[in-house]
């Protein structure tokens, strides 16, 4: 038996309503560490694991985002990760941007295999070659010092990845056309493919940048000095041997947070149409 129109409206109402349950869970479920992050920064050291759980705080402490600029030098910290974040994202969009290029819309012998070859290596894991690239750094000099970061971060075989299968959905074409009216190959790169590559760039730099900001064993391994750490290695500051100070963990972590929290809202629309355009064509 066909059912009617109403039954029809009611199943997909029904549908509708489950889904967005089921997506509002997800979120909760997501958003639940942040919210303990965030009461645990406004409590004192020894009110942030009672049991059972406070998620309010009796006495909200603000003085804690005062406090912690002078315990630690939270600034230097800050102004070394910005430094080596915005550094190492627009390498990675130069580089990676370029060689998708290559991949893309340059046709060479055995293009393909190089392609897959070079995305081969994001199946190793970092741990099968940290060893060898600190062997390679020490040995250039440049261990405690921001290129050894840079450097080895200003490169991404999943940049080259995300950027290739944008540049699969501009029409070749255009491409031709340039090449036709004299364009050389960095200009038809330069002054057409990137223009039409915003929400893919903006894409590569948000998660390059964020990976970047959040990275604590690349810093740990290769800057010793505490003028050269970053805000994730000095977060570690309030751990000491014997005992930990949480609260300001948690207050430099809603800290560090925040500047991420700005540019993903800035740039989340180019974002989301960045990652689904990506995979139209593979």
């Amino acid at each position: 038996m066909t059912p009617t129109p109403a039954v029809r409206r009611v199943r997909a109402l029904v549908g509708r309503g489950l889904a967005y349950a089921l997506l509002l869970a997800a979120a909760a479920a997501v958003l639940v560490p942040f919210a303990w992050m965030l009461g645990a920064s406004l409590k004192n050291n020894n009110e942030v694991f009672t049991v059972p759980v406070r998620w309010i705080p009796e006495t909200f402490r603000w003085s804690n985002f005062v406090d912690i600029w002078s315990r630690i030098p939270l600034s230097t910290y800050l102004g070394n990760t910005v430094l080596l974040s915005t550094a190492i994202t627009l390498l990675q969009l130069f580089t990676g941007s370029f060689a998708a290029y290559g991949f893309a819309k340059v046709r060479f012998p055995g293009r393909d295999v190089l392609f897959f070859a070079y995305i081969a290596t994001i199946a190793l894991p970092w741990q099968a070659y940290m060893i060898p690239q600190y062997i390679m750094m020490q040995k250039a000099g440049l261990t405690d010092t921001y290129w050894s970061l840079i450097l080895l971060q200003a490169f991404s075989a999943f940049g080259v990845f995300l950027m290739r299968q944008y540049y699969l959905t501009i029409p070749d074409e255009l491409c031709e056309a340039a090449r036709v009216d004299g364009l050389s190959e960095y200009g038809i790169w330069a002054r057409i493919i990137l223009p039409l590559s915003k929400p893919a760039l903006a894409s590569l730099a948000l998660l390059t940048f964020v990976n970047t900001w959040n990275d604590f064993m690349g810093p740990f391994i290769y800057l010793t000095s505490n003028e050269h750490w970053t805000i994730q290695l000095g977060l570690q500051s309030f751990i000491g041997q014997f005992d930990a100070d949480y609260a300001m963990m948690m207050t430099g972590s809603v800290l560090s947070v925040l500047p991420i929290l700005v540019i993903f809202l800035i740039g989340q629309r180019y974002f989301i149409q960045g990652i689904a355009t990506s995979g139209m064509k593979g």
